[in-house]
C-alpha cells in the first residue's frame, strides 16, 4: 500500500461509513479500502435502487463481502437525471445511517467520478452540508477522487489525490469478483473495464467534525 494510507484514521472497531448514489458505486470507487480493512465496522447506504429486484439483492450479498450492514433508499434515479432537492437527500442519508457519528466517511467527490452524474454530485453535496451543519459528525470524511477527463478516458484515479491505496492482487481480485459475479457486470462492460487498482481519496478535513 502506499504510504499515505496510515493518513486514514481507523483503529479496530472505528465506525465508518460509506454513502453512495448506486449500489456497486461502493465496490467500483471504495470496495479496495473497505476489503482492506475489515477490522472495522462498516456501514454503506445507496440513495437509489431499493425496488429494483436485480439490483438490490445483489448489494446486500456485496454487503455481506465486507463484513458491512446496507441500507437502501428508492430516490428517482431515471435517466433525466431531474435535480433532487437538498433537503430530501440529506434527509434520506440521515434518515438511512443508524448513527450520526463515525470516524471517517468515504462519499463521492463533488464533481462525481466521471462526466456526469447528478446523483453522484448530489450525495456529495449532501454529506458536505450536513457535516458542515453538525448535523453529521465524522473525524475523517474522504471523497472518492477520480476523473475521466470530461469523458476522454475511463475513469481513473486522480494523481494529485491526498490519500492513494494501492490494492494488492489478492484484494482487487476480491473486489473484481464482486463487480462482475455478485453484480453480474459483463467482463468487458464499462463498469469491470473500470474497476482502480488503486484507489484515491480527497480529503476535506475542514468540513470534519469530532
Amino acid at each position: 500500500m502506499n504510504a499515505r494510507v496510515h493518513n486514514l484514521q481507523h483503529k479496530p472497531q472505528s465506525h465508518c461509513a460509506v454513502i453512495v448514489a448506486h449500489p456497486d458505486d461502493e465496490t467500483l470507487w471504495a470496495g479496495g479500502t473497505m476489503l482492506s480493512y475489515s477490522e472495522v465496522q462498516w456501514t454503506i447506504v445507496t440513495l437509489c435502487r431499493a425496488r429494483d429486484s436485480d439490483r438490490a439483492p445483489r448489494f446486500y450479498q456485496a454487503c455481506e463481502f465486507y463484513g458491512a450492514e446496507g441500507r437502501m433508499a428508492d430516490m428517482d434515479d431515471g435517466p433525466e437525471q431531474v435535480p433532487l432537492p437538498d433537503h430530501e437527500v440529506q434527509e434520506t442519508i440521515l434518515r438511512l445511517l443508524p448513527s450520526q457519528r463515525y470516524d471517517l466517511i468515504l462519499t463521492h467527490g463533488h464533481r462525481g467520478e466521471y462526466t456526469r452524474h447528478l446523483r453522484h454530485e448530489a450525495v456529495s453535496a449532501a454529506v458536505m452540508a450536513l457535516c458542515g451543519t453538525r448535523r453529521l459528525h465524522a473525524r475523517q470524511i474522504l471523497h472518492f477522487a477520480y476523473g475521466d477527463g470530461n469523458g476522454k478516458h475511463l475513469p481513473r484515479p486522480e494523481t494529485d489525490a491526498d490519500i492513494e491505496i494501492a490494492l494488492s492482487d489478492a484484494i482487487w481480485r476480491k473486489k473484481h469478483r464482486i463487480m462482475t459475479e455478485t453484480y453480474g457486470f459483463a467482463p468487458d462492460s464499462w463498469e469491470a473495464r473500470t474497476i482502480p487498482k488503486q484507489e484515491h481519496y480527497w480529503e476535506f478535513s475542514s468540513h470534519s467534525t469530532t
